[in-house]
């Protein structure tokens, strides 16, 4: 039987990772062990950061909807506004909310108007 040299899978594998590793500083971007320890940790922060990602843009978007309901009405809450766009059987996500009240603050003021009327 033939024997059989790794040389050519083994070469793709530490091409693979150090592809990777290119924009990290120093032996990260080309030395193969420190740049698989580097890759290993930044797939580490990706996979958590992805749910972390969508945390940071609720609260964004919920600061956004608060300062827009205190400027119009200076005595209605986030969380009451929310209260009345249930009662009054609205159903907008925040993310529809924070960008109507960031561009259209006139859209805004419909549907905030539109709730404390149902309500």
């Amino acid at each position: 039987m033939s024997r059989v040299k790794s040389g050519v899978v083994t070469h793709a594998r530490h091409r693979k990772v150090i592809k990777a590793a290119k924009g990290y500083y120093a032996a990260r971007s080309t030395n193969f062990r420190t740049a698989t320890q580097a890759v290993d940790k930044a797939n580490q922060y990706a996979t958590r950061d992805r749910k972390t990602r969508k945390r940071n843009f609720r609260a964004l978007w919920i600061q956004r909807i608060n300062a827009a309901v205190r400027m119009l009405d200076a005595d209605l809450t986030y969380s009451s506004f929310i209260n009345l766009l249930a009662k009054a059987g609205i159903e907008v996500d925040r993310k529809v909310l924070a960008d109507l009240a960031v561009h259209e603050p006139d859209a805004f003021a419909a549907i905030l108007g539109q709730a404390k009327a149902a309500a």
